[in-house]
């Protein structure tokens, strides 16, 4: 179960790391209000994980959930370059969210 609270949490994070964008410095009324929503739910799940995984690996899988599902949305929605490095980087993080996976 707690490894089903770190990936909600670290889709939510995807969900505020995008709607940041959206926010337009904070300007916008209702994407702000959606983006705090979103980071207040991400470290509630991440909270929750944490009851029964080290802080360790869960604050690594969150960020690089975060991070992977990010950088694959920026490259979907806003034609981020979707070079070979930029590819390649992005699978040594999912690798790496695995290899914690299994550690665990």
């Amino acid at each position: 179960m707690a490894w089903l609270f770190l990936l909600v949490a670290g889709l939510c994070e995807i969900i505020w790391a995008i709607g940041l964008k959206y926010t337009e410095g904070f300007t916008s009324l209702w994407p702000t209000i959606g983006t705090v929503a979103a980071m207040a739910a991400s470290i509630g799940f991440l909270g929750l994980a944490l009851k029964a995984l080290p802080v360790g690996t869960a604050y690594a899988a969150w960020t690089g959930i975060g991070a992977v599902g990010t950088a694959a949305l920026g490259i979907y929605l806003f034609n981020e370059p979707a070079t070979l490095l930029r590819l390649s980087s992005i699978g040594l993080i999912l690798a790496g969210i695995i290899g914690l996976k299994v550690a665990s």
